[in-house]
C-alpha cells in the first residue's frame, strides 16, 4: 500500500512539473518581441513577422534599439528576434554573439543584397567611382561622409582610424536612415557632392540616380559589401517555441517584395504592419510557404486564421 502511494505521489509530481514546465514554456512563447535598427528594410520584415504573429493568435510588438543595446538586449535574453543580420557588413557587430552562441542565424532570409557608400551619378560621372577618390575631392565634399544612426557606422569609423582610404579628418555625421536620404535629396537638388551609406534593397535604388563605390572589398566585403540577410534570434528560444522556430525559418522575402514594401513606408507614410498587409494582400501566395508546417498558437489551422486576419485569401 505504501509503495502504490508513494507511486501515486511521485507520478503527481511528475505531472505537476510537466505541466508547470508547459504553462511556463507556453507563457514564454505567448508575446514575441523582436527589435530592429531602425532601417526601413528591417522595419518592413519585422513589420511582416509582428502581423504574422498576431495572425497565428501571439502577441507581437517591434522595438528600435541602436545596435549595440539590442544585440546586449538579445543576449540578456529581453529581446527574442531580429530579422536582419546583414552577413558580412555587420559582422564587426554581431560576430562575437553568434559565436558565443548568446545569439542564433535561423534562417537566410533575403539574398542578393549589398551595403556599402555611394554617391550621386553626377558625382561618379565626374570620376569618383572608388572610395579612394574621395580624398582627391576633399573640399567638394567638405570632408563629411553621410551615415546611419550612431552605433551602425563601425565599419566606416574603424575604417578612418585605422588611416585606410586616405580619409584622416573626415567626419561620418551620424543621424539616421531619415535623415541621411534628405541630406541626399537636397544635395541632388543643388548638384551638391556626397559620399553616404547605401544598400538594396531600398527605395533610394529608384528614387535616386545613385552609383555605388568600389575600393571597399577590404571593409564592406567583395561585390559591394554582397550580403545575404539572416533571421537571428536569442539564444534557445526555437527550442523553447518550435511553432515561431518554423515561422521563422519560413520566411524568405525577394529584393522587388522589400523595395516595394519599403516604398510603401519611405514614400506614403504607411506604418510596417500596413506596409505588410499591403505587400501580403497583393501576393497572398506568399502566405503557403510562410506557413507551411505552423499552426496557431491554439492549435489551429496558419492559414486559414492568418488570411481571416488580413481580409485576403491564399492563391
Amino acid at each position: 500500500m505504501k509503495n502504490k502511494k508513494q507511486g501515486f505521489i511521485r507520478s503527481t509530481v511528475l505531472a505537476v512539473c510537466l505541466t508547470s514546465a508547459t504553462a511556463s514554456a507556453a507563457s514564454e512563447c505567448q508575446t514575441v518581441q523582436l527589435a530592429e535598427p531602425g532601417w526601413t528594410d528591417l522595419a518592413f520584415t519585422s513589420g511582416v513577422a509582428q502581423l504574422l504573429l498576431k495572425g497565428l493568435g501571439y502577441e507581437a510588438s517591434v522595438d528600435i534599439l541602436g545596435m549595440s543595446v539590442m544585440l546586449e538586449a538579445m543576449k540578456n535574453k529581453d529581446i527574442d528576434v531580429m530579422m536582419g543580420y546583414w552577413d558580412p557588413a555587420m559582422d564587426t557587430y554581431i560576430k562575437s554573439y553568434i559565436e558565443a552562441g548568446s545569439i542564433e542565424k535561423v534562417a537566410v532570409n533575403l539574398e542578393g543584397a549589398k551595403y556599402t557608400y555611394a554617391v550621386p551619378q553626377y558625382v561618379y560621372d565626374a570620376g569618383v567611382t572608388d572610395i579612394n577618390d574621395l580624398h582627391k575631392h576633399a573640399d567638394k565634399f567638405k570632408k563629411k561622409l553621410y551615415g546611419l544612426e550612431p552605433g551602425s557606422n563601425n565599419i566606416i569609423l574603424d575604417a578612418i582610424e585605422a588611416g585606410k582610404y586616405n580619409l584622416d579628418g573626415w567626419k561620418v555625421v551620424e543621424s539616421s536612415e531619415q535623415g541621411m536620404l534628405a541630406q541626399l535629396k537636397r544635395a541632388e537638388r543643388r548638384s551638391e557632392w556626397i559620399a553616404f551609406q547605401a544598400w538594396e534593397p531600398h527605395p533610394m535604388n529608384v528614387k535616386f540616380d545613385i552609383a555605388y563605390l568600389t575600393g571597399t572589398d577590404d571593409t564592406y566585403g567583395p561585390d559591394f559589401g554582397g550580403a545575404t540577410v539572416h533571421t537571428t534570434a536569442r539564444k534557445g528560444y526555437l527550442e523553447s517555441c518550435p511553432n515561431i522556430g518554423r515561422l521563422l525559418q519560413n520566411m524568405t522575402f525577394t529584393l522587388d517584395m522589400e523595395n516595394v514594401g519599403m516604398g510603401y513606408i519611405l514614400d506614403e507614410g504607411m506604418s510596417p504592419e500596413d506596409a505588410a498587409r499591403t505587400v501580403i494582400r497583393a501576393n497572398p501566395d506568399v502566405l503557403n510557404a510562410w506557413l507551411k508546417g505552423v499552426q496557431t498558437r491554439q492549435g489551429d489551422n496558419a492559414l486559414d486564421a492568418v488570411t481571416g486576419y488580413l481580409g485576403t485569401e491564399a492563391g
